[in-house]
Order: structure tokens, then C-alpha cells, then sequence
């Protein structure tokens, strides 16, 4: 249970008295008769052999507010695919399996490389492109959100809550992120937050001065979470990072797009863990390494759209400041953990810092050589005004990858 303070600009929904799930379920499903909401999963197929996952599905089949689940799968093969929607199958949702790495889904793909519209790389950033696509195609949806397959505690009050703020008709909100606790197993988690982003976001206003932008990333309590919801209309003019800077990506592209004032946090639960990532200090296109290089490229592209000039010399001052405030934090985060009877190795802590303060040496230096690189893919606006079949195109691929290779009603009854 956290306490009601509303910090920066944006509005912090909390969880102050825990209540009832059935009462919020209840509510939901009264304001689903008139918007109509539906679940984005971005999935890899690997996913599918983890229990995380089927604890999540069993979790969603009892949420009856939800109209629709679209899964984007990943890396999968055709017998995969065909897995996947045997997997699928007990949702008693309408539900869709996007098979992204299917025959069809490809077509659509190589037709939008002709038209340079393509995402620029496969990955969770593409995944939930193309979902968003086919959410727009269907047009059914009021609201939409997206959370992660690898949660490992999961719960679908965390769904709940992330719709309500978009889904309640008297608030306002186009946009709301989730937040909550990174602890579990007694550790202090959340290493990417707390020891590059937030120290990072310090960094650019000590070098830079204060910025609008920079507040606002600040107000976030756990910028990095991948749980997110949103009005329909948000998607249509939203373009994603293809890499790891999704999170911080979507954040830049609301901000740019909304007023603060219809953008919100919601605290979604009282703790969450996921599979965690390597930190891969050695190779620097996996792991850690790899989203730390992305987030601090992802940062230094948008500030530099807001007219903050950066310079060789520049970037060697923001490694060094960073290095100083994110050793600084680990004393605060050490004591936190101490207080609170949890562990916390400062040597891996220490360790974390040094390869993301190289990483941001090495992200500045990118950022200075690559001034051609796009940094998004495109919305989907701009998709519909060159390609203007696409939704129907990409509702088609998928419907006929379902009939080809979907379970048989005998097989169905079977489950």
C-alpha cells in the first residue's frame, strides 16, 4: 500500500485502501458495454513453455470485462503456430494469434520494405506495431492495453487497474502507464530504472539545465515498465521504437502528442517480477547491456529534437556526471534495502553503473556518427495514407493463417 503523494506533472493514481477486485471487475464490465476494451500481448514463443504464462492465461480467462486479446507471436515456426493457438484456445475471450513470422504476415512486410515504411528491425517494438495495426483493422476497441508474458507475479487485478483510468467514462486520461514495487526474493530489483534511467534523466538537467521534457520522464515512477493502456486513438498517431527504447520511446511520443493533464500513472501492484535479463557486460547486443545502450540512444535522439546540442565533449561530461550520481544513488538504495530486511550486492550494483556509464559513452558517440538513422517506425497514419489496404490486407493474413492452421471444433471440445 503506498501513500497519496502526487509528484512532478504527472497524475499518480495509487492503491491506498486494496479495493475489491470484484468491485473494479464489476464497474469494468458496465463500462465495457459502451468501450469496448482489448489486451495487447507481445509474445515470443519460448514464452509458451514457462508457467508464467499459463498462470497469466488462466488469470484472463476470468476477466470478463475484456472484449478481445490480440497476441503477437514471435519466433515461432508453423507447428509452433499451431501450438499457439491450441495454447491459446481456453480463452473464453475473443481472442487472435498474430503469426508474425508466418508466410502471409511476411508478404506484408516485404510489401511495406518496397514502400520504405517498414519497422527497421524485428523485436517487441515490431511485435506491437503489427498488433496495433490489426487492433485498428478489427475497430472494435475503445481502449487497449498491453502487458508482458513473463510475468511471474501475475494477477489480473494488475489488468484491472491498468484499464480503469482509460476505460472510466468521467476521467479524462488518453494515456496511463503502470508502476510498482521491484522487489522479490528478498532483492531489490529493477536494476535498468534505478541505475540508468533515473540517474540519467539527473544527469541531462545538471549538464543541460532544466527541461520540460526531462521533468516529465521524472514524474514516472518506474518509466520502464511494459505495462501500458490507452484510448484507441492514441495508436493511430503513435510510432514505436523497433529496439529496446520502447518504454521510453511511447513515453516521448505521448508527451509530444498530449497534454500532461490526460496522461496518468496507476500503481498496478504491490509487487512484480519478471524473467530477468543477463546484464552481458561482455557483449553489448544482448541483455542489459544491449537496452542500456538503446534507452541512453533513445534519450539523446529526443532531446536532441527539442533543440539540446550535443557535442563529443559533451558527451564525455554526461559519462562522468552519470558515473558520479548513479554511484551516489547506490548508497540510497543500499540503505532502502537494509531497512527494509532485503539484500543488495553493491558490487553487482557498482559493476551495473560502470558498464552503463561506458554504455553511455558509447550511445553518445553513436548518436554523434549515425545523424541518418530513424529512430521510429513509422505511425500508422502515415502507413494508411501510402498503403491504404493494409488494415484489410493484415486482417486478412491473419484470418486465413487461423483457418489453415487452427484446431478443428472436435479438437476444441477436446481441450
Amino acid at each position: 500500500m503506498s501513500d497519496f503523494f502526487q509528484n512532478g506533472i504527472i497524475t499518480t493514481l495509487h492503491n491506498l485502501a486494496n479495493r475489491p477486485l470484484e468491485d473494479l471487475e464489476a464497474e469494468l464490465e458496465t463500462y465495457a458495454q459502451q468501450r469496448p476494451m482489448t489486451l495487447v500481448l507481445p509474445c515470443l514463443y519460448s514464452e509458451l513453455e514457462h508457467p508464467a504464462l499459463a498462470h497469466i492465461v488462466d488469470e484472463l480467462s476470468k476477466a470478463r470485462y475484456v472484449g478481445e486479446i490480440v497476441i503477437g507471436l514471435d519466433r515461432a515456426d508453423e507447428a509452433q503456430y499451431r501450438h499457439a493457438l491450441s495454447y491459446f484456445s481456453r480463452l473464453p475471450q475473443k481472442h487472435t494469434v498474430i503469426w508474425n513470422d508466418g508466410p502471409r504476415m511476411r508478404q506484408i512486410q516485404e510489401q511495406l520494405e518496397a514502400l520504405s515504411l517498414a519497422p527497421g528491425e524485428l523485436g517487441k517494438g515490431c511485435n506491437v506495431w503489427y498488433c496495433f495495426g490489426y487492433v485498428q483493422a478489427v475497430g472494435e476497441a475503445h481502449a487497449v492495453a498491453l502487458h508482458d508474458c513473463d510475468i511471474t507475479t501475475y494477477d489480473r487485478g494488475m489488468l484491472a487497474r491498468l484499464f480503469y483510468p482509460v476505460a472510466h467514462p468521467r476521467f479524462n486520461y488518453e494515456f496511463c502507464k503502470g508502476f510498482y514495487a521491484r522487489v522479490a526474493e528478498g532483492k531489490l530489483n529493477g536494476r535498468v530504472s534505478r541505475l540508468l534511467v533515473s540517474p540519467l534523466i539527473r544527469t541531462m538537467k545538471k549538464v543541460h539545465g532544466e527541461h520540460p521534457y526531462l521533468e516529465y520522464l521524472d514524474s514516472f515512477r518506474y518509466p520502464l515498465a511494459g505495462e501500458f493502456s490507452m484510448q484507441m486513438d492514441v495508436i493511430k498517431d503513435l510510432r514505436i521504437p523497433s529496439d529496446w527504447g520502447l518504454e521510453i520511446g511511447v513515453l516521448s511520443e505521448v508527451y509530444r502528442n498530449y497534454s500532461t493533464n490526460r496522461l496518468c500513472q496507476v500503481e498496478v501492484a504491490d509487487n512484480y517480477d519478471h524473467k530477468h535479463q543477463p546484464l552481458s557486460a561482455d557483449d553489448v547486443s544482448r541483455g542489459l547491456s544491449r537496452m542500456s545502450m538503446d534507452i541512453a540512444k533513445s534519450l539523446f535522439k529526443k532531446l536532441a529534437t527539442y533543440g539540446t546540442v550535443f557535442d563529443a565533449g559533451a558527451v564525455r561530461t554526461i559519462k562522468a556526471t552519470y558515473l558520479r550520481i548513479a554511484l551516489d544513488l547506490i548508497e540510497s538504495y543500499a540503505n532502502d534495502a537494509e531497512m527494509n530486511g532485503l539484500s543488495l550486492d553493491r558490487d553487482a550494483e557498482e559493476r551495473a553503473v560502470e558498464l552503463f556509464a561506458s554504455n553511455i559513452l558509447k550511445a553518445g558517440e553513436s548518436f554523434l556518427e549515425s545523424g541518418e538513422e530513424t529512430p521510429f517506425i513509422p505511425s500508422w497514419n502515415r502507413v494508411t495514407s501510402v498503403y491504404p489496404d493494409v488494415f484489410a490486407d493484415i486482417k486478412a493474413a491473419v484470418a486465413a493463417d487461423s483457418d489453415a492452421f487452427g484446431p478443428q471444433p472436435s479438437i476444441l471440445a477436446a481441450v
